[in-house]
């Protein structure tokens, strides 16, 4: 019959090392124990033996309550998974004979994605003859790139691949928005000058 692996420590009596090295709840190293000594301590502090070092010589044993940080384990790893960010990369495409009309409409979605905390994918599509003038495509990434300077950086450089020239675009990290301090109506008021005192 297979043994069906697990990742979860072995507690208490399902530990089969005949003795361990101990740390105590606090973190304090306490040496090396017979097992049922070690178990006996954890008993006496209605607490559980968890083997946290199974392949030390010998194995490490910690004190603890192995239900209270299986709990604070899981909320941390909960509050981990809230964090992360999911980055979308939209993609916006030009022509290197592009109008000005277009070039603008074009500029504000790659600024909405930006704004929106999208990277983008800006492709520049040459088609027949274009291929022989690619700067053109090259100086449309190039005044991409310095229109949305304060929205964004270009994360990978332009590259031509077979018939397209592209570069990423990646929003700025944003700076958390400090509070501004409150400002004391009465601290910029030079203090009265005391009347003089008669001679």
């Amino acid at each position: 019959m297979k043994r069906i692996s697990t990742t979860e420590p072995r507690l208490n009596d399902r530990i089969r090392a005949q003795r361990c090295r101990l740390i105590a709840e606090d973190g304090e190293q306490l040496g090396i124990f017979m097992m049922s000594d070690a178990l006996r301590m954890a008993d006496d502090q209605v607490l559980d033996l968890v083997e946290i070092a199974p392949n030390a010589d010998p194995p490490v044993c910690k004190i603890m309550d192995y239900g209270k940080y299986r709990y604070e384990q899981e909320q941390k790893a909960k509050q981990a998974r809230k964090h992360q960010t999911r980055v979308e990369i939209k993609e916006i495409k030009f022509r290197p004979k592009i109008d000005k009309h277009d070039y603008e409409t074009k500029k504000k979605h790659v600024v909405r994605f930006l704004e929106a905390g999208a990277k983008v994918k800006v492709t520049i599509m040459f088609r027949g003859r274009e291929m022989v003038h690619a700067e053109r495509g090259l100086a449309i990434l190039e005044r991409l790139e310095a229109d949305i300077v304060d929205l964004g950086f270009v994360e990978s450089k332009p590259k031509l691949e077979g018939r397209n020239m592209f570069m990423l675009v990646a929003p700025h990290k944003k700076e958390p928005v400090k509070a501004k301090p409150v400002k004391d109506e009465n601290a910029d008021e030079a203090p009265e000058a005391a009347p003089a005192a008669d001679e």
